[in-house]
């Protein structure tokens, strides 16, 4: 009797915790449905103030009415931005084996050429936030896309050295405003689950850019005045993008801190769609952010809230060492900007170097179309450590081929060498350190942030490209792409395998909630995690390793 008894209480217990959970979940979807019912009426309010305001649909989503389908296209075309980033990169690593001899310059000039975009770019990269609060994200991508073709303009017919400096400068303007702006618009536009992969296609397009330079350069190279239609080449994009940029919306967030919320109802409607529970609750609570972001801004000068306030300095340091120190001291743009005249060092003539840089730019533009898929289905961290040692590799392979006493021989192990080196890095720094950026600042400093990055992307673009053949004099070849470059993307792993948060699947407004986190439990967190990766690995737990969602 007394285990009948306690079988009963047993089971007495049991249907009590049943109703309880029963009980709960009942009053979970009743406040769901609660919820959704009142912004249902908030979005019939907007929707009645936008039929009475006369507003209609931008062009583009006249054209393409599904949001799912649209949102690929605002980002596509967006993206172009990047592919005029990695046009000029390989475009000028061709014409710079012919404009010496062109224009009478001496290699010091020469160095100017190559390195002084990126000091144009810098001035861009300061002009980010300014312009961007003035205008707005669509606006300043149209006046990079008019900066660009002033700048390829000039170089295209410049008849001196004054000339194509000037408008290497004017392009890098151009460059610099729109590698602060397009990812932040992508990624403000896009839902949380398709962020990581739509940011990660503007890396896409500067490894397609690249491609894109080497092809023109090995189509112009037997053509009389061969640099001038090399450089020109990048006009017929730069006027795709503008023409492009005239019938895509403004960014919803941009709007909403403007005071325009029909207006940013409108583009969320057309981009984003507002079918789902989902989709109507992140809509409110960017409402509801931004307003409060904005309010407390009244109170204090908002930019020193990168050093006084934890969240903002925890984001801005990680994402300046993610950028500036791993991604571009990695030796990216030593590789980019000088591969005709590397290719010309191990032995190979100026036409075959030419023809030989297309192995390099097809690798990088191939290695990035995975991390679309990989970015959001395996998460940015496990992208990155799984293979930056790959990165290490191929500049061992690239610095050691140097040391070769064949001519053939080095040529040989310094192609494989860059097809490695250019392979990993382009699934993983190429598009990491973007889609950082784009995601991991609160929205009132969203531009402000994403132009710290850019800055921090031309600052390591001109260190690494106008002192590159000094380096190369004082540690020679070797020595650089060895010692110095894969030290520190040696380094840089370590520091990312501890202090690198998981961002994937999270709002916007969700990522102040992982950064507010004191950085000593991110740290204790990632190493649990690197201990348990380790012993699933040890047993050949390879799914538990690298799961996708």
């Amino acid at each position: 009797m007394a285990e009948i008894e306690s079988g009963y209480r047993r089971k007495s217990e049991e249907d009590e915790i049943i109703d309880q959970v029963d009980t709960g979940g009942m009053e979970s979807h009743n406040e769901k449905e609660s919820e959704e019912v009142e912004m249902d009426k908030e979005l019939s309010k907007l929707e009645e103030e936008l039929q009475a305001s006369g507003k209609k649909p931008f062009l583009a989503a006249r054209i393409i009415p599904k949001p799912k389908v649209f949102i690929w296209f605002l980002a596509s075309f967006a993206s172009i931005g990047g592919l005029l980033f990695g046009l000029d990169q390989s475009l000028i690593s061709g014409a710079e084996l012919y404009i010496p001899t062109d224009l009478s310059i001496d290699s010091s000039r020469m160095s100017m050429i190559t390195g002084f975009m990126a000091l144009g770019a810098i001035f861009g990269a300061l002009c980010v936030y300014p312009v961007n609060e003035l205008l707005g994200r669509k606006w300043t991508i149209i006046v990079a896309c008019l900066l660009y073709t002033a700048g390829g303009i000039l170089e295209a017919a410049a008849g001196s050295f004054g000339v194509l400096l000037a408008g290497r400068m004017i392009l890098g303007a151009g460059v610099g405003l729109e590698t602060g702006t397009v990812p932040p618009y992508i990624s403000e536009n896009c839902a949380k689950r398709w962020r990581g992969g739509l940011v990660s296609l503007y890396q896409v397009n500067i490894d397609l850019g690249l491609l894109f330079g080497y092809i023109a350069a090995a189509i112009f190279v037997d053509v009389s005045g061969n640099w001038r239609w090399m450089l020109g080449s990048s006009l017929l994009f730069s006027t795709i993008l503008l023409v492009a940029m005239l019938f895509l919306p403004e960014s919803t967030r941009w709007l909403m801190r403007k005071g325009r919320k029909v207006d940013s109802y409108l583009v969320w409607k057309h981009v984003r769609g507002l079918e789902t529970f989902e989709e109507k609750q992140e809509f409110f609570r960017m409402e509801t952010l931004v307003l409060e972001e904005l309010e407390a801004s009244k109170t204090r000068w908002i930019l020193l809230d990168f050093i006084r306030r934890p969240r903002c300095r925890r984001a801005v340091v990680y994402a300046i060492i993610l950028q500036l120190v791993v991604q571009q001291f990695s030796g990216i743009n030593s590789v980019l900007y000088y591969m005709g005249p590397l290719m010309e060092r191990t032995g190979l003539s100026a036409q075959d170097a030419v023809y030989t840089s297309l192995i390099g730019g097809g690798t990088m533009f191939l290695s990035t179309i995975p991390a679309i898929y990989f970015m959001d289905r395996l998460g940015r961290r496990p992208v990155l450590l799984t293979l930056i040692p790959g990165v290490s590799v191929g500049l061992f392979i690239v610095g050691f081929s140097f040391k070769a006493t064949n001519v053939k021989v080095e040529e040989g192990i310094y192609i494989w060498g860059v097809v490695i080196y250019e392979f990993f890095w382009g699934s993983c720094l190429g598009p990491t350190p973007w889609v950082v950026a784009s995601e991991i600042y609160p929205t009132y400093l969203r531009s402000t942030g994403v132009s710290i990055n850019a800055l921090c992307n031309w600052l390591g673009t001109f260190t690494t490209t106008y002192a590159f053949n000094d380096m190369l004099d004082a540690m020679t070849p070797t020595g650089t792409f060895v010692g110095l470059y894969n030290g520190v993307v040696i380094f840089g792993g370590i520091y990312l395998l501890f202090f690198m948060p998981e961002t994937k699947n999270l709002t916007l407004e969700e990522m102040d909630e992982l950064f507010e986190r004191p950085t000593k439990d991110i740290v204790h967190e990632n190493w649990e995690n690197t201990k348990q990766v380790w012993r699933d690995l040890v047993h050949f737990r390879f799914r538990e390793v690298w799961k996708l969602s």
